[in-house]
């Protein structure tokens, strides 16, 4: 299958990643270009030299910064009983480990992916869902990056709200202080530097749907792959 016969949305999320590559050839000063993991010098190294196999992308050129004394998991929308968390309230919460493995849309993959963190059953149990709750808005600290998945997708067996990765604390890079992981769908769906729960009536735009992806990203069978 060539580039051409890809869907809109991959070819802007590869551009965009390019044009922020490309802009080293203009950037300001040098200390922007060698600053620490946030810069966009250290994001094309990532891209280049990608360590486990991971590749580090954000669509801001930033991480966010995780501050465990201010970081708070809010739960709400449609709910009973809104819900603010801790990380040290998250982290308390039933856990639960997998091995999965994680595709990225522009076409590589990590596998056996050890996951640790809180199943979406758990979460949802404390704010108790209307009956008009009928998925999820995913907010990042990384604004203005939002995403979704339907109840049902969201509590299917390997589904979770992930704090740990490979036996250790979420790392800046890798979305902390939680992300979503969704091994079934594409690496878009899982928003890392989550701080923000909606339960809503309808599954929303996503920020990669609205350049062209499809809302349901199953691994070999959307955007452009399995057709």
């Amino acid at each position: 299958m060539s580039d051409d016969s890809r869907p809109y949305g991959r070819r802007a999320f590869l551009g965009l990643l390019g044009g922020g590559l490309t802009s080293l050839l203009w950037a300001g000063p040098a200390a922007r270009v060698f600053a620490p993991v946030t810069s966009q010098f250290s994001q094309l190294a990532a891209n280049l030299l990608p360590v486990g196999g991971w590749r580090i992308y954000t669509i801001s050129g930033s991480m966010p910064l995780f501050d465990e004394r201010i970081w708070r998991l809010e739960i709400g929308g449609l709910v009973r009983k809104p819900v603010s968390l801790t990380y040290a309230q998250l982290r308390a919460l039933p856990r639960a480990e997998q091995v999965s493995d994680f595709h990225c849309v522009t076409g590589w993959s990590v596998k056996n992916v050890r996951w640790a963190g809180v199943r979406f059953r758990d979460l949802l149990a404390l704010a108790q869902p209307l009956p008009s709750a009928h998925a999820i808005r995913f907010v990042s600290m990384e604004q203005p990056y939002v995403d979704s998945l339907t109840l049902d997708q969201a509590l299917l067996p390997d589904v979770m709200l992930a704090h740990e990765l490979d036996g250790s604390a979420l790392s800046r890079p890798h979305g902390a202080p939680a992300r979503v992981v969704m091994p079934e769908m594409y690496g878009y769906k899982g928003v890392k530097w989550l701080m923000r729960m909606e339960l809503v009536a309808r599954e929303p735009t996503g920020y990669w749907e609205g350049l062209g992806y499809d809302q349901d990203a199953w691994v070999g069978r959307s955007n452009g792959y399995g057709s």
